[in-house]
């Protein structure tokens, strides 16, 4: 028997969040998935792997109805990509992550890739956990793949209220130490601070053993710095704030900018990591796409 709904305990207004994110994620999951499934590479390039007992909300057309007729039990057919494997989402939560431009956050949209990753995996039977974090951690869910993980998903995300610095080395290190069973370790950042410590860390769980994939979320005035007229630009991680004329300013942003994300696309690409520039306001198809990839790759790759 199921236990009590959670959802009792917390105030209406947070209820009703946590629900529109889960309905997002849902309809986002569930609108690729579909389209994926009419590709051919989704389609005959999969292989099968094995059975799993059927659970309510599994696909029918899926029942292997030649094992049901010799002992009379409902099983479905469990393909390459569908073989279970553990995900850690580190999410970060420092104060450059408030940034938005367009109506939404850095980290309310680094909060809709996290939903939407949870639900497809936790959909394919798949162990998923969070961490959420800026100089130090704030909310960790454990991996797991049981009935009430996205609703504590959902919750971390839901509480989660982006502040001061962030330290990457240090959180990299940690989930180095505490992930002892090899998985995919999904980073949400903007990778805003030292890049010499970020690295350090990717490289020691590259060391590990896990595959590592980077979602570098960036706001599109962050890209384009499509700024007019005098402005006053306030900096967030106590950088201060200069008033000027952006326009001064924009071959050489632009230039800085490029540096940048050259220099982070070369790091990664040394120690393979998989790495992808993603825009707020991108949907979120590109996400779910570039970790399917990697994940197929991985499971293959354990064969």
């Amino acid at each position: 028997m199921a236990g009590p709904d959670p959802r009792r305990y917390l105030p209406a207004d947070v209820t009703a969040r946590i629900s529109r994110l889960e309905v997002e994620a849902r309809t986002v999951v569930e609108g690729f998935l579909s389209g994926m499934h009419r590709s051919p590479y989704f389609g005959q390039s999969i292989e099968f792997a094995q059975h799993r007992e059927y659970a309510p909300g599994d696909d029918t057309r899926r029942v292997d109805w030649k094992v049901w007729s010799r002992t009379d039990r409902y099983f479905v057919k469990q393909y390459e990509e569908e073989t279970n494997l553990t995900t850690s989402i580190l999410l970060d939560g420092s104060e450059s992550m408030l940034f938005g431009s367009g109506g939404v956050t850095k980290f309310e949209y680094g909060s809709r890739i996290t939903a939407a990753l949870s639900y497809l995996l936790l959909r394919q039977h798949d162990a998923v956990g969070l961490t959420t974090f800026d100089e130090s951690i704030h909310h960790v869910v454990p991996p797991s793949s049981r009935g009430s993980q996205l609703f504590s998903i959902l919750s971390a995300l839901e509480a989660g209220k982006p502040s001061r610095k962030t330290d990457l080395f240090g959180l990299l290190r940690r989930i180095a130490d505490e992930r002892s069973q090899r998985g995919i370790i999904v980073l949400i950042s903007d990778l805003f601070g030292d890049r010499d410590s970020l690295f350090r860390g990717l490289r020691l769980l590259r060391q590990r053993g896990h595959d590592v994939m980077v979602f570098h979320v960036l706001d599109d005035q962050e890209l384009d710095f499509q700024y007019a007229g005098t402005t006053k630009f306030e900096g967030l991680e106590e950088a201060g704030e200069i008033v000027c004329d952006p326009r001064s300013l924009r071959d050489g942003y632009l230039a800085a900018m490029d540096e940048f994300l050259t220099d982070v696309r070369r790091r990664c690409a040394q120690i393979v990591i998989d790495y992808q520039t993603i825009r707020t306001s991108e949907h979120l198809d590109a996400v779910l796409r570039a970790f399917l990839h990697r994940r197929t790759a991985m499971l293959r790759g354990r064969r």
